[in-house]
């Protein structure tokens, strides 16, 4: 790694950082989060929605990226989900909730040590909820739940599913914190969709193909928004996660570095 695209760590600077859903594609936001360590930038909010929230609750309970990166490779992402049929789904992701506890045990978001926001749709209502309190596996869960693939998660007696729905890349609880600039990380801005294989290949490119529009409009007001070159990956193909990882730290970390030498001139 050259010197010269390293910051001075004696500058550091503090980012409000959204993470976004993108299934597999998420691994991207390791890399970025490698990005950050190495040009001293740290997070002082976060906030997720889907594979998003995962990394995001990780990295808000004091994970690193390499911890994190670890965790991605060691992950069986497809067993995660396990086949029980409902009344609304297929699937169950309580398995994902599973991970989430073992790896931070049974916490609450409130306990975080950085203010953490996890997004996530009531079907019921059509309404965007926003996580800011209570059991964080199942606030990962809920808003990682795709709806008519995984069950609804209840909380609060609402019926939560995928906040992708409502705020893929979720900007708006950030910009309620006092944290600025504010960065979010686009996993689906360069995805290119190619034809499905699978039902499951299918149903995420129904799911996720008709954010793209509406997340560009969310983002506008970032002041940095990172789209990693992601076109030639699947939403599903967990073969390739050290890729996804080097290709989210390549993308981010000039445009990282730019914005901190900005900052901090």
């Amino acid at each position: 790694m050259k010197e010269t695209q390293e910051a001075n760590p004696e500058r550091t600077l503090s980012i409000g950082l959204a993470l976004g859903g993108g299934a597999v594609l998420g691994a991207a936001h390791v890399g970025v989060l490698r990005a950050l360590d190495e040009l001293a930038i740290t997070a002082g909010a976060l906030s997720g929605t889907s594979i998003g929230s995962f990394i995001a609750a990780l990295h808000a309970f004091g994970m690193g990226w390499r911890e994190i990166e670890e965790i991605a490779h060691e992950l069986d992402w497809l067993d995660l989900t396990g086949l029980t049929l409902s009344q609304f789904g297929l699937l169950s992701n309580k398995k994902f909730g599973r991970v989430v506890r073992d790896l931070l045990g049974k916490r609450r978001i409130e306990e975080s040590p950085l203010p953490l926001a996890i997004v996530a749709t009531d079907i019921g209502s059509g309404e965007k909820v926003v996580l800011k309190n209570g059991d964080v596996a199942e606030a990962v869960m809920a808003s990682s739940c795709i709806p008519a693939v995984f069950r609804p998660v209840e909380i609060g007696g609402r019926m939560l599913v995928d906040g992708v729905l409502m705020e893929n890349v979720p900007l708006s609880p950030l910009q309620e914190q006092d944290v600025r600039p504010l960065v979010c990380v686009d996993l689906m801005g360069g995805h290119i969709f190619s034809r499905p294989d699978t039902i499951v290949d299918l149903l995420l490119n129904a799911f996720y193909s008709t954010l793209k529009t509406t997340t560009a409009m969310q983002i506008e007001e970032a002041d940095l928004t990172i789209a990693p070159d992601l076109g030639e990956f699947s939403l599903v193909d967990t073969r390739r996660i050290p890729e996804l990882v080097e290709v989210g730290y390549r993308d981010s970390l000039p445009l990282l570095k730019r914005m901190k030498d900005e900052a901090t001139a």
